[in-house]
């Protein structure tokens, strides 16, 4: 009898906790379909339910990330770059209304005399990097998602701690559940050599953090007044041989110029959240103007009330007249940029989106496949690029704007993680990514509204079910 009343009473108390959750949620939910899912889940499983919404739930999340944005608006003063005086002279009229927004949205100018160059895979962009560390005299400061052991690792670590043995300030920043992509982090054994090493916000029971939505997917490597940034990781997949199947191809850029002191900028705001230590100095090398790129940084992340980067994206794609060419792995946009992605196509603006044939994670696979009939319909055209994966992440608009960074095309990169993409507006630039984009165009597959059509039953279902978890794959 007591043991029967014990679990009532039990039962009780987390009914309670479950409507507390549920006032919550309706307080704080933005998206009116996520916040009946979370209401469903909590009454109908009140001890699962509230395990879940600690475990992901994005208002618990979203209470710490606007503390770490806050800070960051703290550090990052507005209009870091002074204002231009003139609009570029080769800005076609409509491309300042993007330029604008970018300006409005990140409170940030755009930085002139840029140079930007393309990397292709770990095979160009390692030994890229680690001669820029090789030659860096007062600091190398690295973020990245996943930081793999292997053969590049090694290459990396041997290089970082000679860096630090010979005085360079040498900071490793790698993210809380990226981390744990390895099962031997290089991060022990730069620790012992001298290198300063972070996690941002690994998940732990001691002291309890349990909040694996706050991801950062950023990546930086900074050495002295060259930058690098894009989407690429440090590990072994990333070097592409012939007939290597689990490869992933990708492009990491070289940055010179200003733009350089954006990224260190960001470096310091990351290191500040991790280690609660916020560098104010900026470098004593002040990158020189040296191309014809002008960029701008965009730092995005939960927790801010809106979603800058997002905004960016679906605004920049609304603005285009004759071309928009998407390339990312993960492809589950949200509804803004479904729909300037629909209604681009239906005004006549040619509108192309490269994924990999074969993606790492079959289960988004699936899910994008649930979004494409809408997008179809609307004229928009959709290509498969054969094998190794594909993890390039690139926005292409008519011949003049680009944006390149860490940020897929999904609510996860777009609502929950912090990311850096750089928007860069250059006609030469464009050009080039825009040729490779026609490279890799020329021996995919286009999809037709017929193979979906076409798909079982089942697999029509199965696509479904994974597209109901959409905002958290």
């Amino acid at each position: 009898m007591v043991l029967i009343t014990i679990l009532q009473i039990g039962l009780l108390f987390f009914h309670l906790l479950a409507w507390c959750a549920v006032v919550h949620i309706l307080l704080t939910k933005r998206d009116p379909r996520s916040a009946f899912g979370w209401t469903a889940v909590l009454l109908l499983v009140p001890f699962l339910g509230l395990f879940l919404y600690v475990l992901f739930g994005i208002s618990r999340t979203q209470s710490r990330a606007a503390a770490i944005m806050r800070r960051h608006a703290d550090l990052l003063p507005a209009y870091a770059h002074p204002p231009l005086a003139d609009i570029p002279p080769s800005l076609p009229v409509f491309l300042t209304h993007m330029e604008h927004l970018g300006r409005s949205l990140t409170r940030q100018h755009l930085s002139p005399g840029n140079s930007i160059e393309p990397l292709f895979n770990g095979n160009e962009a390692y030994p890229c990097m680690l001669e820029a560390i090789e030659q860096a005299r007062e600091h190398v400061l690295l973020v990245t998602y996943i930081f793999n052991d292997g053969r590049i690792a090694g290459r990396f670590c041997n290089a970082l701690i000679a860096a630090a043995r010979r005085g360079v300030d040498v900071r490793v920043l790698v993210d809380g559940v990226g981390r744990f992509y390895t099962l031997n982090s290089p991060l022990s054994r730069l620790a012992g050599h001298g290198v300063r090493v972070a996690t941002f916000l690994p998940p732990s029971l001691v002291p309890p953090n349990l909040m694996i939505n706050l991801r950062n997917h950023r990546k930086i490597l900074v050495c002295d007044d060259v930058g690098f940034t894009g989407g690429m990781n440090i590990a072994d997949y990333h070097v592409v041989k012939a007939g290597e199947k689990n490869a992933a191809q990708d492009i990491q850029f070289r940055c010179t110029g200003p733009v350089v002191l954006q990224l260190y900028r960001a470096f310091l705001l990351d290191w500040g959240v991790a280690t609660q230590q916020y560098d104010k100095m900026l470098p004593v090398l002040k990158p020189r103007q040296q191309g014809s790129c002008f960029c701008r940084i965009v730092l995005d992340g939960p927790g801010t009330g809106s979603d800058p980067l997002n905004d960016l994206i679906a605004g920049s794609i609304s603005n285009a007249l004759s071309t928009v060419t998407i390339m990312t792995p993960y492809f589950l946009p949200t509804r803004e940029i479904m729909a300037v992605l629909r209604i681009a196509a239906e005004k006549g603006v040619q509108v192309r989106i490269i994924l990999p044939a074969k993606n790492n994670l079959i289960y988004v696979h699936w899910a994008s496949l649930r979004v494409m009939p809408d997008l179809l319909q609307a004229g928009v055209r959709i290509f498969f690029q054969p094998p190794p994966f594909a993890h390039t992440k690139l926005l292409c608009i008519d011949n003049y704007y680009c944006q390149i960074g860490s940020a897929n095309y999904d609510s996860r990169s777009l609502r929950l993680n912090f990311e850096l993409n750089t928007e860069v507006f250059d006609k030469d630039f464009n050009a080039k990514m825009t040729a490779f984009c026609e490279s890799v165009l020329e021996k995919s597959r286009e999809l037709q509204l017929s193979d979906l059509e076409n798909m079982s039953l089942p697999a029509k279902i199965r696509s479904s079910i994974f597209w109901l978890f959409s905002p958290y794959l």
